[in-house]
């Protein structure tokens, strides 16, 4: 339902470098009756989905490692971060896209997943809406060495590991992507490995 205390008044685009950044001014109606003009600056970079493969024999789980930019340059000494496998949807369906995505990065070839939840990750300036899988994996499903697209300038380093060493490694401050987080926390809260 759409809420009728805002008006988008302005949509100017700040940026359209690698995704979209806009500055929007609005109106709204606050909760005693009057309305305020604010303006809000929001980043579009589309949709994405993002999955966690487990497997219940080993207790494993497939991560990936990878250089960010925006860690390196907030504190992040080397701006390598320990993540889930995930991905931009590009007009794909959210399945669609993780698969396709687990298997350039991962090296593993999955034909089923389970979809978890949905969320907005920075719902204060970011538009994305991430989808979140699961999927178990086994060692004949690995068809590739993963590592991503080099045309995309992507160079992901796999990584294969134990579900308490990475819930440990979140305390110790190794793993600090939240998604990641979330669903390795969502695995262990469901007793799946």
């Amino acid at each position: 339902m759409q809420n009728t205390n805002i008006k988008v008044e302005k949509t100017e685009v700040l940026s359209d470098n690698w995704y979209t950044l806009k500055k929007i001014t609005f109106t709204v109606q606050k909760k005693d009756g009057t309305t305020e003009t604010q303006s809000r600056e929001a980043y579009d970079r589309g949709n994405g989905a993002v999955i966690l493969l487990y497997n219940t024999s080993t207790k494993n789980v497939i991560l990936t490692r990878q250089f960010r930019m925006p860690t390196f340059i907030n504190g992040n000494a080397d701006g390598m971060m320990i993540e889930a496998c995930a991905g931009l949807l590009d007009d794909d369906h959210p399945e669609e896209c993780i698969i396709r995505e687990t298997e350039e990065e991962t090296g593993y070839k999955i034909s089923k997943v389970e979809k978890v939840f949905e969320a907005y990750m920075s719902p204060g300036s970011v538009t994305e809406i991430l989808h979140f899988f699961i999927a178990e994996y086994s060692s004949e499903m690995k068809i590739a060495e993963g590592g991503g697209l080099e045309d995309e300038g992507e160079d992901i380093e796999v990584l294969e590991i134990e579900i308490e060493k990475a819930l440990q490694m979140i305390e110790s401050g190794e793993i600090k992507d939240a998604k990641t987080i979330m669903l390795l926390q969502h695995v262990r809260l469901k007793n799946l490995v």
